[in-house]
């Protein structure tokens, strides 16, 4: 996996306000139009003076560094998240502030990730990316460039606005780890139901402090295990013995998400419970998140998921799936012991759910 890096001379500052490192992966935000305006490929970032212009505008020390060549956001996997951390934690000292550029179709995921593999994080890593690319006309993928720079280098009385893993998209600063993508035609591409923005973007941006979080006092630290044994399987009315056994009896299988109905209610027939109490004999970690959009798993209001609690299997809150899922893949890559691998499951790492008390 190559980067390649540019040093880019936005308004060759005297005194920079902030320097900021902006990481290319790929994805829509970074392409346009081959000669013949047939096809769609990345463009030279050493350009990208020429393509936002209003760039020249801002009072900080821009680097890019970008993947050589850019991937589509459907193969980003485990090596990909792990390099991107390595890259923070090499370059941590020396900028204020970073800066992602992704596809949106995986967005969420690799946010969540991030914000579980950079511990005690004090430093704004803003995700973004475009749903036209930067070479069409009515591209949104400037004005998101544009609005997550200002926002990594955002500075009130010498510290950082955002000093935590973000999504910003189209007018709404989002945590990452609670973010999902909703859209694919519109511009507001990702939402975060169950967690309220942490700023507003208009004619200003209007940041909403109580929910963002407090600086970290302790030094970063970097995980770079991730357990990619995982699955997801999301219930349906119907559901068939064979469909759960073949996911549940997966070869390797160490950590499943189980998407189950409302506030985290499943089938009580016996096959059901009986293959998921084999599952767990066998040391497979069951995370239990809802399906709802907006809702959160309360295991035990309702018999339909009291089984599921007392057979072990973990409540997961409010927590989205892509939280879910990269967070089994990070607690499960500590190789701890079962109960404090559940433990810290249900443990409130980086904002990514709500507790209740």
């Amino acid at each position: 996996m190559k980067f390649f890096k540019v040093n880019i001379n936005t308004a060759a500052p005297r005194n920079p306000e902030a320097s900021i490192l902006l990481i290319y992966t790929g994805g829509t935000i970074g392409m346009v139009s081959d000669k013949q305006d047939e096809h769609l490929v990345p463009f030279d970032f050493s350009e990208v003076i020429h393509r936002v212009p209003e760039m020249r505008q801002f009072k900080v020390m821009l680097t890019v560094l970008s993947l050589d060549p850019p991937i589509d956001s459907s193969n980003i996997g485990v090596e990909h998240w792990v390099k991107l951390a390595q890259i923070i934690q090499v370059n941590y000292d020396e900028y204020d502030g970073f800066v992602v550029l992704h596809g949106t179709d995986t967005m969420a995921y690799s946010a969540s990730v991030l914000s579980f593999l950079l511990e005690n994080l004090s430093k704004p890593v803003i995700f973004t990316g475009a749903q036209v690319p930067i070479g069409r006309m009515r591209t949104d993928a400037r004005r998101n460039l544009i609005t997550a720079l200002e926002i990594a280098s955002a500075h009130l009385k010498g510290k950082p606005l955002v000093p935590e893993v973000c999504i910003f998209f189209n007018t709404q600063l989002l945590r990452g780890n609670r973010a999902t993508k909703v859209e694919s035609r519109m511009f507001n591409a990702f939402h975060s139901g169950k967690f309220p923005p942490l700023a507003h973007v208009g004619i200003d941006i209007e940041y909403n402090q109580t929910n963002i979080k407090p600086l970290a006092e302790q030094p970063l630290k970097v995980f770079q295990d991730l357990e990619d044994q995982v699955a997801v399987l999301k219930l349906f009315p119907g559901i068939s013995p064979a469909v759960v056994k073949a996911v549940l009896e997966s070869e390797g299988l160490k950590g499943l998400v189980l998407e189950t109905f409302g506030s985290g209610n499943a089938p009580t027939y016996p096959w059901f419970l009986e293959l998921l109490k084999q599952a767990m004999q066998r040391g497979v970690v069951i995370l239990n998140i809802s399906q709802c959009e907006e809702g959160e798993v309360r295991q035990g209001q309702y018999e339909t998921s009291l089984y599921l609690r007392e057979m072990g299997v973990v409540g997961g809150s409010d927590m989205t799936t892509e939280a879910a899922v990269t967070k089994l893949m990070f607690v499960l890559g500590q190789r701890l012991s079962m109960d404090e691998t559940k433990e810290l499951l249900q443990t409130n790492l980086r904002g990514e759910l709500t507790l209740r008390v």
